[in-house]
């Protein structure tokens, strides 16, 4: 009983850390575009958004409900399951993250918990139909839906406004997408904030410590609540520049269509209990807003890899929790390993992450370390080097000064020397 009791702390422990990962993960969801367009400084909008992630996640718990007792069956489901699947999702966050790619942590949790089931007691552990009605049906809809709706909303709010001068407009819009962008960080506070109560719920079960079917406590919504805004007011800095200025370059009034239309599906799916990616649904947002714009453009070669990371996420995140639920199996000393793997290979990633460090003060820069823009370092002073200077510059003025050699300046016919230029 006390190597249970033991173990079931060390769950609810990385399961909190694990909504911490996704708080600093998916800030980018509610405030990438509001930092980029410049309607709030990047800590004041991290700040906001943390505060109504704590409030989003008190409003709801049918998500929750969802995981907990539909995903998979709790029947004959170990504690240790549970901690492997959170082993697979936090360490595909800190991936990604790493890589400023903002992928799902809502599927980063669920191909953990389906690779660690399958794992430990096969297929008969998953509810495929759960699976696919409630995970991957609205993972397809959901960016295609949002993207689409803020490319309609973009393009209406330009023709409303198109007899109005854009730069007098700007200061209203701004001001409207900081009232959608915390709209945006209630909707993910009371989706992803319910991810976790669902797996503290779901090991309290396995444990016996509470029936199936139960709802998660009150402790555990405040916990859940507290981690996840920990978590995003730290700031997934990497990620916020991807999606405020790799995806595409956002003005006030695509930023405020872009996050009013994600709110919408969120909230939406949030009430219906879909557990819905916020992730996905604020990326389709940002570029349907890229889109909607005349002349807009989508940077496809960063949507591109996005879209790769979006679908390695499930069998990834699946494949790492099945390799820990194996070392789990092994009894106590699996479980320490499994858990000094998870410590060695986070603080590994972290110490990468040094090397090009992004935080507030050079999140809006052009280029940085998701290679979405203009190379770096070494690269770019290389191009540098060998780019022909622009007209009109220093370079142009010289020449202006010192004429190239001709007939007058390098001597006639009759050998008579040109004369020194000056400068």
């Amino acid at each position: 009983m006390e190597h249970l009791t033991l173990l079931l702390a060390i769950v609810i422990v990385t399961a909190l850390v694990f909504d911490f990962t996704n708080g600093f993960h998916d800030t980018a969801n509610a405030m990438a575009t509001t930092i980029s367009t410049g309607a709030l400084k990047p800590r004041t909008a991290v700040a906001m958004s943390a505060v109504l992630n704590l409030v989003g996640a008190f409003l709801s718990v049918e998500v929750a409900k969802t995981i907990s007792g539909g995903l998979i069956n709790e029947q004959g489901i170990r504690t240790e399951v549970i901690f492997a699947a959170l082993v697979g999702a936090i360490l595909w966050n800190l991936f990604t993250w790493l890589l400023g790619l903002p992928s799902s942590s809502s599927h980063a949790l669920f191909g953990g918990l389906i690779g660690a089931t399958l794992m430990s007691v096969g297929t008969s552990g998953v509810n495929g139909g759960v699976v696919v009605t409630k995970v991957l049906l609205p993972a397809l809809a959901a960016p295609l839906v949002a993207g689409l709706a803020a490319m309609l909303a973009t393009r209406l709010t330009y023709r409303i406004g198109r007899g109005t001068d854009e730069k007098a407009t700007a200061k209203g819009f701004r001001a409207g997408q900081i009232a959608s962008a915390g709209l945006v960080s209630l909707a993910h506070g009371t989706n992803d904030a319910q991810k976790t109560m669902g797996v503290i719920t779901l090991a309290l079960v396995t444990g016996g410590v509470l029936s199936p079917g139960s709802n998660p406590p009150l402790w555990v919504i405040v916990s859940a609540g507290v981690a996840i805004a920990l978590g995003t007011y730290l700031g997934g800095w990497r990620i916020i520049r991807t999606m405020g200025k790799g995806l595409t370059d956002l003005r006030p009034q695509q930023g405020f269509a872009a996050q009013t239309s994600a709110a919408t599906v969120i909230l939406a799916s949030s009430h219906l209990g879909f557990s819905l990616s916020t992730t996905q649904s604020c990326s389709g947002a940002v570029m349907g807003a890229g889109l909607g714009r005349k002349g807009g453009v989508v940077r496809w070669s960063t949507a591109t890899r996005m879209f790769v990371a979006w679908g390695l996420t499930l069998p990834a995140a699946g494949l790492v929790a099945a390799g820990a639920e194996f070392l789990t199996g092994q009894g106590a000393w699996g479980v320490a390993v499994t858990a000094a793997l998870l410590v060695a290979l986070s603080a590994v990633i972290w110490a990468a992450s040094r090397r090009q460090p992004v935080d507030h003060t050079n999140v809006n820069e052009a280029d940085g370390p998701t290679g979405t823009d203009a190379p770096s370092g070494v690269v770019a002073a290389a191009v540098a080097a060998v780019t022909p200077p622009p007209v009109g510059g220093p370079a142009s003025e010289i020449a202006a000064t010192i004429p190239a050699p001709g007939p007058e300046s390098a001597g006639d016919a009759a050998g008579e020397p040109a004369r020194p230029a000056t400068v």
